[in-house]
């Protein structure tokens, strides 16, 4: 992999938080001029939260993060102390934050694991072995909440009807369908047969019109043979602590919701459920969004999965799990960015000189 310190650090740009913040704050605008529904008095709803679920929500929050930290940790073999995981781990989100879902923020990842000295290699295997788990959670997750929903995952409202006469479900599992295949081609390269990925890779873009891309892809299968090197001494304890960890994080990022909902509104045990399930739906919706952060995106697609069980805060909900969940890493970054580049790039070089 080729990492281009210009373009890693277009990303890494803290005045790139304006860009989320006002195409998120033009959707709420928007939202609230075209909602007869929404006026003053709804917005002063956002008080009538108890502090017990926001305090819970906050909670869920604070366990996703210390989850990530955790997970980065047992990844890189605890080649990372706490306070390096929490840097990273910051401006991970703050890259996933500013830059557009259906782009991802891999290079980026890559790039920050390898200034904390993690070789290349390495800091490329780690980043692909936390999208695989990511996603393996989405495809194993999927069908058995799926189950248990018993049908009501999917809104019944005709906001979700696509133009061309295809509804949210289809769009569900055509992502469904390519993030399984993703997951499983990368899961068997990286784990089982990378040589094999390799050559079937160079034999794809030996086809005449994509010909030029091919040293390209030799690169790249060269690094999936390097990287599958990394993870072949694991033994089961390592396993069970990243998988349980990404149980544990994506568990957590979505019983936040859950816990927010319930501060305005009572939700029983079948109702956590469907909005657990939701959010399955609705990431999928946010994966594909080319908005930084699905900034817009999520606030309008909240609504339309959630208002069934928020009559009268629906607006002022979407707004709090917005300001709870995404915006934090925006400042966060923006805080955290030039001091790491002072830690990583200047003491490093002022130690390197004497």
């Amino acid at each position: 992999m080729r990492l281009d310190n210009k373009e890693i650090f277009k990303t890494l740009n803290p005045n790139k938080v304006w860009v989320p913040v006002a195409i998120g704050l033009g959707i709420v605008f928007l939202m609230f001029y075209l909602d007869p529904k929404v006026n003053a008095q709804t917005l002063k709803g956002v008080f009538d939260a108890s502090v017990g679920g926001v305090l819970l929500a906050l909670l869920f929050i604070l366990m996703r993060d210390a989850g990530y930290v955790y997970r980065i940790r047992k990844i890189t073999d605890e080649k990372l102390t706490w306070v390096r995981a929490i840097y990273v781990i910051i401006l991970w989100e703050f890259a996933s934050a500013v830059t557009p879902s259906i782009v991802g923020g891999t290079a980026v990842a890559v790039f920050i694991l390898h200034k904390e000295g993690i070789k290349l290699g390495k800091a490329l295997a780690f980043v692909m072995l936390t999208a695989i788990l990511d996603n393996l959670f989405f495809v194993i997750g999927a069908p058995i909440i799926l189950y248990l929903a018993k049908g009501h995952i999917f809104p019944d409202t005709r906001m979700m009807e696509l133009r061309l006469g295809t509804s949210i479900q289809y769009l569900f599992w055509i992502s469904y369908s390519l993030y399984a295949i993703y997951t499983i081609v990368m899961s068997a390269a990286l784990f089982y047969r990378p040589r094999v990925f390799k050559w079937i890779l160079m034999k794809i873009f030996s086809i005449k019109w994509i010909r030029k891309w091919k040293s390209n892809a030799n690169d790249y299968g060269n690094q999936i043979i390097e990287a599958s090197e990394t993870f072949k001494d694991k033994n089961y304890k390592y396993w069970l602590s990243v998988v349980g960890a990404t149980v544990f994080i994506w568990s957590a990022r979505y019983l936040m919701l859950n816990a927010l909902i319930s501060a305005y509104k009572s939700v029983d045990m079948f109702g956590h459920i469907i909005i657990f399930a939701r959010q399955i739906i609705m990431w999928i919706v946010m994966m594909v969004s080319p908005t930084p952060g699905s900034s817009g995106t999520a606030e309008f697609f909240f609504a339309q999965f959630f208002a069934e069980f928020l009559p009268g805060y629906t607006f002022v909900t979407s707004i709090l799990w917005r300001l709870l969940s995404y915006y934090p890493y925006l400042i966060l970054g923006a805080i955290f960015l030039p001091k790491w580049i002072r830690q990583v790039f200047f003491k490093k070089g002022n130690r390197k000189n004497k």
